[in-house]
Order: C-alpha cells, then sequence, then structure tokens
C-alpha cells in the first residue's frame, strides 16, 4: 500500500517535482489565508488581552492532531492523503466520505475566500469591491490559478512562492516596529477576562490553523515524501504558531480599543505606518488569501484524483494530462465549481460547514491510524515518522477534534448530511462503472 506511485488508468504519472521547499510553501499557505487580518479583532472582542495567548494554547492543541497527521503521510508515497488513510483503514465507502466531505469544505474555502479578496482589494481599487469589476476579478482569479496549475505542479510552486514573499514581507515590518509597543502589562496582564462562549470563540480560533492536511494530498509529486511532509507539516505549523501569537500581542498593544467594531489588522498598519501603512496590509490580506487560494488549487484536485484512482469518482477526474503531467480535468473541475460558487453566492451555507467537515475529516483520519500502523511492512515502519508514547498523542487529538465538533449547531450537521448524500451519487456511478469494467 506504500510504496507504488500512483498511476492513472490513462498511462500518465504525476511527476514528483515538489521539493521540501514547495511542500513548506503549500503548508503555510494552506494555512495562512484571510483568518489572520480578520481574527485578531474578533477574538479580542472576546478575550481582551488574552487573545495571543489563546492563540498559542490552540496552536499547541492543533499540534497533537498535525503530530498524528505527519505520522499518516509517512507511511505512504501517493497522493490522497485523508482519502487514502481512510480507505487503506476502513474500506471504501468511509474513503469516500472522508474525501467528499473534505473536496466540499475546501471548495467552499476557495469561493468564500475569492470574495474576501474582493473586499480588501476594493479598499484600494473600490471598482473591484462589487458588480461587474468584482465579477472580472473573481473569474481573473480562478482562471488564472487553474491555468498556472494545469500547465504544471512546478508553474503551482512558483506562484505560491511569488504570494508567500507579497504576504510576510509587510507582515515582518509590522512586527518588527509593533513589537516595541508591548509592555509588560500587556505580555503578562495582571487580570485576564472571563470568556463567556468558550466553545464558540475556540471554534473561531480553530479555523486559523486549518489547512496543514493539504501537504498530503501531494504526496505523489513530492521528492521523498515520507521525510518531508511530515517535516513540512511539522514545523511549518510551529513557525505559524508563534507568528500568530506575536501578530495579536502586537494588536493588543498598538490599539487600545482593541476588539472594538471596525478595528483589524490593517488598523495597527494605518496607526504604524499612516496611509502607506493602510495600504501595504491590506495588499498583504489580499496576497495572503491570493496565497491561501493558491494553495487550494494546487492540492485539492489531487484529492479528486486520487478518488478516481481508488474507484471512488468516475474516472474522468483520474486523467492525467499528457502533455503536463497535471490532473488536468480535476484542476478543471475545481476551479469551474469555485467560479460558479464565488460568483452566485450560493457557497454562503457551505462556508458555514466547512469547519465541521474539516474536523469530521480528522476525526476520520486519527481513527485510522492503529489500522494502518499494522498494516505498514517492516521497512516502512523503520523509515516511518512514528510518534513516542504510543497513542497518547492520537488520542489527544481525537479529544480535541471530537469536543470541537460537538460545538457545531444541529442545522450545520444536516446540511452536512446533505451534501454527504450528493457525492454519493458519484460514489454510485463510479462503483458501478467499475463493477461493468470488472466484468
Amino acid at each position: 500500500m506504500t510504496t507504488s506511485t500512483a498511476t492513472s488508468p490513462q498511462k500518465g504519472h504525476l511527476v514528483r517535482a515538489i521539493g521540501l521547499f514547495g511542500v513548506a510553501m503549500l503548508a503555510l499557505n494552506a494555512v495562512i489565508g484571510a483568518g489572520i487580518f480578520a481574527l485578531p479583532a474578533t477574538v479580542a472582542a472576546r478575550a481582551g488581552l488574552m487573545s495571543p495567548w489563546l492563540f498559542l494554547i490552540i496552536g499547541t492543541l492543533v499540534i497533537t492532531i498535525v503530530l498524528t497527521f505527519a505520522e499518516l503521510a509517512s507511511y505512504f508515497r501517493e497522493s490522497g492523503g485523508l482519502v487514502l488513510y481512510t480507505t487503506t483503514a476502513f474500506g471504501p465507502l468511509v474513503g469516500f466520505g472522508t474525501g467528499w466531505i473534505y473536496f466540499i469544505s475546501r471548495v467552499s474555502a476557495f469561493a468564500a475566500n475569492s470574495t474576501v479578496l474582493a473586499l480588501y482589494l476594493g479598499t484600494v481599487w473600490p471598482w473591484v469591491a462589487a458588480g461587474i469589476g468584482r465579477t472580472v476579478l473573481i473569474t481573473a482569479l480562478c482562471v488564472a490559478l487553474t491555468y498556472a496549475n494545469y500547465t504544471g505542479v512546478k508553474d503551482g510552486v512558483r506562484t505560491l512562492a511569488v504570494f508567500t514573499f507579497m504576504k510576510l514581507t509587510p507582515i515582518a515590518l509590522l512586527l518588527i516596529v509593533g513589537l516595541q509597543h508591548v509592555s509588560a502589562d500587556t505580555f503578562f496582564p495582571s487580570e485576564f477576562p472571563v470568556i463567556e462562549d468558550l466553545g464558540g470563540t475556540v471554534l473561531l480560533l480553530i479555523y486559523a490553523f486549518v489547512g496543514f492536511e493539504s501537504t498530503s494530498i501531494v504526496s505523489g509529486e513530492s521528492k521523498n515524501p515520507r521525510q518531508s511532509v511530515p517535516k513540512a507539516m511539522v514545523n511549518t505549523l510551529i513557525g505559524i504558531g508563534i507568528l500568530y501569537f506575536l501578530i495579536v500581542l502586537v494588536y493588543v498593544s498598538v490599539l487600545p480599543n482593541a476588539g472594538e467594531e471596525g478595528t483589524s489588522l490593517i488598523t495597527v498598519g494605518e496607526v504604524l505606518f499612516g496611509p502607506v501603512g493602510l495600504i501595504a496590509i491590506t495588499l498583504a490580506a489580499v496576497f495572503s488569501i491570493g496565497g491561501n487560494l493558491a494553495a487550494i488549487m494546487l492540492a485539492v484536485p489531487r484529492l479528486t484524483y486520487a478518488m478516481a484512482e481508488h474507484n471512488l469518482l468516475p474516472k474522468w477526474f483520474g486523467v492525467i494530462n499528457k502533455k503536463h503531467s497535471t490532473p488536468g480535468n480535476s484542476i478543471i473541475f475545481l476551479g469551474a465549481l469555485a467560479l460558479v460558487l464565488a460568483l452566485t453566492g450560493s457557497f454562503v451555507q457551505l462556508a458555514i460547514a466547512s469547519s465541521l467537515t474539516r474536523l469530521i475529516s480528522y476525526i476520520l483520519c486519527i481513527a485510522a491510524l492503529p489500522t494502518i500502523r499494522r498494516q505498514a511492512g517492516e521497512e516502512v515502519r523503520a523509515q516511518a515518522y512514528r510518534l513516542k508514547g504510543g497513542y497518547s498523542i492520537p488520542a489527544v487529538a481525537m479529544i480535541v477534534c471530537v469536543w470541537i465538533a460537538a460545538q457545531s449547531k444541529p442545522e450545520t450537521w444536516i446540511f452536512t448530511g446533505k451534501l454527504l448524500l450528493i457525492g454519493l451519487v458519484f460514489y454510485v456511478i463510479a462503483r458501478v462503472a467499475k463493477k461493468r469494467r470488472d466484468g
């Protein structure tokens, strides 16, 4: 199960062109999107000066999930990530459910973030905030990212690298100047506020850290994936957790009215650097969201490709472009669906269910670890990123995921079930086609 490279039924193959740098760029951009620019104000309104420490605490809890995924990834060389793990452990039906629910959550996130990007860019170029300008911007964005990834995985990685540089440079300057405003009273406040809606606050915070699992989906195109994918997952998320802590610390230190309506990280940029800072942080937000979109476009088509490889989706999704060696049909499908959702606004309810669907996928993958450990051969186990302490870390990760998922409202669970039923139509088509091929 862990030694072959995924190949398509059309005799094409994915090229292992993503090194450790590319995997790290994917992890970073998959996690850092619109959340860090919007969440500080929302969390500060609930937690005040405790906000930076809450980001650090939740980041530490998320590390247990990341470590579990790091071990899972180290057993496989094929693309697929979540769907590969759950199919191996529980069979095709659970594998399909995991993959489909996760796919929907990522497409809805792409659509939602596309509209947020238009709003941010509209602060410096009002024409794109609404109407025909918004339509043109979102269409151009979807087409450009689809084309960049369709023509080769290296172009997708280069796109990520550009977005990463453009969004981190203004943030780094903001931290260099902003940290000078941090005082002992801010760093170690004498009193911590009582957080009334702890569950809802945690749901907000968890959104800032999810996305790391995207790296496991591209294992089939990664160089030495059993080593590069786990390292990129763990090291990148640790760095992101520290970055979030510092950003939110600067936010509550610079703005005495942190958490009030109308304040954001862009407000911090304006206070520290004037109008130039406002524009710089706005553009950083635009590039941050753009990098997140590029990460989704790079990773998620490999998920539907892997599902087709395992006969969980129609074979059309598994077609490899012979010229560019990319899962062309899956890339086009994602780009077209995301464009329709973003332009029509029908993605809103999908976005609400996005966090829950992600957590369900995490729970199923964590539950798959014991079976995958047992099934792995001796050579694979010797090279695996084996966690110390038996199942103690995965157990903590499972408790974290279950508790956070339990904070979701009943209507969100019902909507998630409806999405799964829609996806089952594709699954039935794929299984019937397999039976016909097998005779």
